[in-house]
């Protein structure tokens, strides 16, 4: 028997086993030479551990008892605890128990599985995004009735950064997308003899439709992407803790800056994205079917009705808001890693265009019924 402190124990080998009695307060200060006696013991045979004579343990006690008792394991013997108190019992189980698997996750990866998984994987992003947008909501009508709360410069940083910094890429995509739906529409329309109908094929397919479509897919690509990779970045260093704990709500300071400024930019840059689509399909006219610019411009305040551009405006704000708040989204729910902004990036940028696609169909069909 070693007397060690306000500690004792025990260790008498016997025909079934080692019996190694523990005693007294196996506690921080006790443990060390507690730990040189069971370094120093050859295990040779089962080991049962008694824990009815301790009469304090800590997390340290703790320790040194998984410690051995997987040091024992590890040499071919079965290691056992009898005599403890529940409370023991309940703060072992908390420091090594192992983790519970989810319930629904099961050991066959059969078709059911995968397709129940896959199920609930996508109910559970659905009800966590309808979350984010009503706490988000909320937020916004608390600084609604207090307008001295909104960051106004925070504002004018993202209308910048996400509308003015884009114009190159808008003006490049339109210009391009117009030069297409020209050079296509051509190639039919002269078969008929029919080629000053190319001003109506441009001015409603670019001003109704595809223009506002490609400035949505441009800027989901581009600022999703950074709300994203901003705030995950954020969350990565806890700035977003910091200010939280600051008393500073996230969504007040990192969402709804960047939602209000994508909605007064995207029907800004639509508007862009139709003069540069138009006068891209102006060139191709005048080249190909040698329509002069004068005729061209004449014809078109005719033959595009104001409805259609003013329908194509319309979109932008419900584009801009599915964008920044996707892409917000997305940002809150980096993890502690490096891998994680790049796999919630790609993920913003997809959902992004999926649901700006989606918006866009569904406003086709409502305005269709509404033959308008």
């Amino acid at each position: 028997m070693k007397s060690l402190s306000n500690a004792t124990i025990t260790i008498t080998q016997g025909s079934s086993g080692a019996l190694i009695e523990c005693n007294g307060e196996w506690t921080l200060d006790n443990l060390a030479a507690i730990a040189n006696e069971l370094e120093a013991y050859e295990v040779i045979s089962p080991v049962t551990w008694d824990m009815s004579g301790v009469t304090q343990l800590d997390s340290a006690g703790i320790a040194l008892l998984h410690l051995y008792s997987q040091h024992f394991t590890s040499k071919g013997f079965e290691s056992q605890i009898i005599g403890s108190k529940t409370e023991y019992l309940q703060l072992y189980n908390l420091l090594y128990a192992q983790p519970k698997k989810d319930l629904l996750v099961a050991k066959s990866n059969g078709y059911l599985y995968t397709l129940g998984y896959k199920t609930y994987t996508l109910l559970q992003g659905i009800h966590n995004f309808l979350h984010f947008l009503g706490e988000a909501f909320i937020v916004l009508l608390y600084s609604i009735r207090r307008p001295w709360l909104i960051r106004y410069r925070a504002i004018a940083s993202h209308i910048i950064t996400a509308g003015f910094d884009a114009l190159p890429i808008i003006a490049v995509s339109s210009l391009l997308i117009g030069v297409v739906v020209a050079f296509q529409s051509i190639v039919q329309l002269q078969k008929f003899g029919a080629d000053i109908l190319i001003v109506d094929m441009i001015g409603i397919s670019l001003t109704r439709e595809l223009a506002p479509l490609i400035t949505a897919i441009v800027i989901a690509g581009r600022s999703a992407s950074a709300f994203t990779a901003q705030i995950g970045a954020m969350k990565m260093t806890q700035e977003i803790d910091a200010m939280k704990t600051m008393g500073f709500h996230p969504y007040l300071f990192l969402v709804w800056p960047r939602v209000i400024a994508l909605m007064i930019v995207m029907p800004l840059l639509i508007f862009f994205a139709d003069i540069i689509g138009i006068f891209g399909g102006m060139l191709i006219a005048n080249t190909h079917s040698h329509l002069s610019y004068t005729e061209f411009a004449n014809r078109l305040q005719g033959a595009l009705p104001i409805k259609h551009f003013i329908i194509g405006i319309s979109k932008g704000p419900f584009f801009a808001i599915l964008i920044a708040l996707v892409g917000t989204y997305r940002g809150f729910q980096v993890s502690l890693n490096t891998e994680s902004i790049g796999l919630f990036t790609t993920k913003s940028v997809v959902s992004a265009i999926f649901l700006v696609i989606a918006c866009d169909a569904v406003f086709s069909i409502l305005l269709t019924e509404l033959k308008l």
